[in-house]
């Protein structure tokens, strides 16, 4: 599994670095960006991955997510992947919430989209060899999170891979695309109309069947245009409590859905998976 560096740059004493490879999962290349704190030598580092949301790359959160100082400060290694295969032969569609930069963190089993759009094994299982390859990563101690449909991504990829993750968090995620309008149709396109294939897309169908985490921490905008339509944290809410599962669920009151929200918890975020990588 070879990579190439596209880019790398010196950022509170660790590298920022962007990388690219031809994936065997999606067979398109495909980009991700990786922060190593800085560290003793030898030393192998907590890894933190953050899944993005609709219409974004790696780039996103690596120019305003604001989170390199506290992972320099926690010594944390982060992970941002594209949110979808790109390119000239890859199905697209001309709506920004399907397609290219719409992959929704599954594997599709329709047409035209199932010979790339196979996101579940690029998270699951393909991105994570890289980075136990080619960086300082300590695979014991991993966390996850994400925003909105990275939200969604990581608290189904917590979820469907019970005891791989110490910590999972999100920022406004899609709490059940089984209930929204972004889910119904991007589910729909990406696996048909039989809604019992989606529910391992789905954190609170994933919770209600027996898939359990050891606590979830959510922050979500209380002025956020998607929160009442789209992203329904009530539902997340009411299913970790039928299940048991401790969840802080916080409203911030007056923030929106960007990266200006993002930005503005990312270090408590950081912080909350330092203390249980670091454990």
């Amino acid at each position: 599994m070879t990579i190439e560096t596209i880019s790398t740059a010196r950022s509170h004493g660790g590298v920022q670095g962007v990388y690219g490879h031809t994936s065997s999962a999606t067979g398109t290349p495909m980009t991700f960006a990786v922060y190593v704190p800085p560290h003793e030598p030898g030393a192998k580092l907590p890894v933190l991955f953050y899944l993005s949301g609709l219409t974004c790359t790696h780039a996103n959160v690596m120019d305003k997510g604001e989170y390199r100082a506290a992972c320099a400060a926690h010594g944390i290694i982060l992970v941002a992947p594209d949110t979808s295969p790109r390119g000239d032969g890859v199905a697209d569609d001309p709506a920004w919430d399907m397609g290219q930069g719409a992959g929704f963190y599954v594997d599709a089993t329709q047409a035209p989209w199932a010979p790339h759009f196979c996101m579940k094994t690029y998270v699951d299982e393909e991105l994570p060899a890289l980075v136990a390859t080619h960086f300082p990563a300590d695979m014991a101690r991993q966390g996850i999170f994400g925003h909105s449909m990275g939200g969604h991504g990581a608290l189904t990829v917590a979820l469907r891979n019970p005891g791989r993750f110490r910590s999972t968090s999100a920022f406004a995620p899609i709490s059940s695309p089984l209930d929204c309008p972004w889910g119904d149709k991007a589910l729909t396109g990406y696996l048909g109309p039989d809604r019992a294939a989606w529910r391992p897309y789905d954190a609170c169908a994933l919770i209600d069947d027996g898939a359990r985490l050891p606590e979830l921490l959510v922050d979500q905008g209380t002025a956020d245009n998607f929160l009442d339509e789209q992203l329904k944290p009530h539902l997340l809410q009411a299913a970790c409590e039928r299940a048991g599962i401790p969840a802080t669920i916080r409203l911030q009151p007056g923030y929106d859905h960007s990266y200006f929200f993002i930005s503005s918890f990312m270090a408590d975020h950081v912080a909350w998976h330092a203390e249980r990588l670091n454990a």
